[in-house]
């Protein structure tokens, strides 16, 4: 079962969601750092890719639902990916670009941090970043993850450097403790 938040319903894709998905996944800012907008073929394989990870691992990128409204919001999720030459389980996000600097990518991406490490039980779960994506690197950052090795993946023709961020169980017991204690400036 994916994960809730205090604002967000994560769950698997449907082919209703296709019409958001497009939304996102066709804009060229969205996009950037997938070297520009999907096609409506490369949106088909994308969706299709999600529910191949459900049928064959159990999770995938789920959709990420606003609880109040009910609407689509982004993508976020456990994967496996290979990164810099390991199979490690990665969590992934992206986000409709209105929905940008709400911090829904970090309350997601935390969620399904946590549940890598307590539904998988993972030792260690990753998070891969185009180089030039500062604002997903923040995420990354903000999960407690550090990075760990820089490598480039070849995606859609292009050469794009990546940073590995990571964090292990250790750190994330610290992390999740360091989370629980309520912020003093709110």
């Amino acid at each position: 079962m994916p994960p809730r938040t205090e604002r967000l319903i994560l769950r698997q894709l449907t082919v209703e969601d296709r019409p958001a998905l497009n939304a996102m996944l066709q804009d060229p800012r969205t996009m950037t750092a997938y070297e520009g907008p999907f096609s409506e073929a490369e949106v088909t394989e994308w969706l299709d890719r999600q529910f191949d990870r459900y049928r064959d691992d159990g999770h995938g990128l789920w959709a990420v639902v606003l609880r109040q409204t009910g609407a689509l919001i982004g993508q976020c999720g456990v994967s496996w990916q290979d990164i810099d030459g390991r199979h490690v389980l990665e969590v992934g996000y992206l986000f409709n670009r209105a929905r940008w600097g709400q911090g829904y990518a970090t309350e997601a991406a935390r969620a399904s941090r946590d549940w890598a490490f307590t539904e998988l039980r993972a030792d260690e779960v990753f998070a891969q970043v185009r180089d030039t994506n500062i604002a997903s690197m923040n995420v990354a950052i903000r999960l407690g993850m550090t990075i760990r090795s820089q490598f480039v993946k070849r995606y859609r023709g292009v050469d794009m450097p990546h940073n590995a961020f990571a964090i292990d169980r250790a750190a994330w017991t610290v992390q999740v403790a360091r989370e629980s204690v309520p912020d003093p400036s709110r």
